[in-house]
């Protein structure tokens, strides 16, 4: 599958201002139409081509919930490394950001591929952007993705599959937990190519005596009917 001559283009022209607001704000952003119909379908034909994956996880087996994903391995298909090495560098600000204001040490790299080596120095070798693929009553409990002791603080689902036509339910749910209070939902409307940013693990949040953490999670409710296909962007390897 050819990259997108233009994506990186179309990263730069984003408001990024605006979407770190609202990952400031909400702990996620979207990105709208981000792929192409055409590369959404491309990219969901992909799930029925094994050579292409290291690993198949069935979410029942494991109590994830209900579905299935597959990992895929290196090297990764052109278009998915594109939007990895694309989409990094500008959520490494934020990233950075975050980390200063949690009082946390850890500093990331401006480019990806330096990233991906501090990885792999840490025992962190396989590749994590995955294709997930629901059926009917299938869902995804929430959870975080970790793998390891390096982890980037952000990563991108993108709905490749049109909700009203390919499937109905599924939506893309994010709750956060502060501390002493009760969870807080928030349910994302993606339609087919829109891509949503988020919070992996834990974001800072000001309050009256300075930033203190909360912990997010994420998963998908319940699917009605259809089929519905994503694609995780992680930006770290697990080990």
């Amino acid at each position: 599958m050819p990259p997108t001559p233009s994506l990186p283009q179309h990263l730069a022209d984003l408001d990024w201002p605006a979407l770190e607001q609202s990952l400031d704000q909400d702990g996620c952003a979207i990105i709208r139409n981000l792929l192409l119909p055409a590369q959404c379908r491309l990219l969901s034909d992909l799930y029925a081509e094994p050579g292409l994956f290291r690993s198949r996880v069935i979410m029942a087996r494991h109590g994830f919930g209900r579905g299935e994903y597959q990992y895929f391995r290196y090297p990764l298909p052109d278009l998915i490394q594109q939007l990895r090495q694309a989409l990094y560098p500008m959520l490494v600000p934020l990233a950075n950001r975050w980390n200063e204001c949690m009082g946390l040490e850890v500093r990331y790299p401006d480019e990806h591929a330096d990233f991906i080596q501090r990885c792999h120095v840490a025992g962190q070798q396989r590749p994590t952007p995955l294709l997930l693929q629901y059926g009917p009553q299938d869902y995804n409990c929430l959870h975080q993705d970790l793998y390891g002791e390096q982890v980037f603080p952000l990563q991108v689902a993108i709905l490749l599959s049109e909700p009203g036509r390919d499937f109905s339910g599924g939506e893309f749910v994010l709750t956060e937990q502060r501390p002493r209070m009760q969870s807080r939902p928030q349910v994302i409307d993606l339609k087919q190519g829109d891509a949503v940013v988020f919070a992996v693990h834990q974001r800072p949040v000001k309050g009256v005596r300075g930033y203190y953490r909360v912990n997010m999670r994420h998963g998908v409710s319940c699917v009605h009917s259809g089929r519905r296909h994503t694609l995780g962007i992680i930006f770290h390897d697990a080990q």
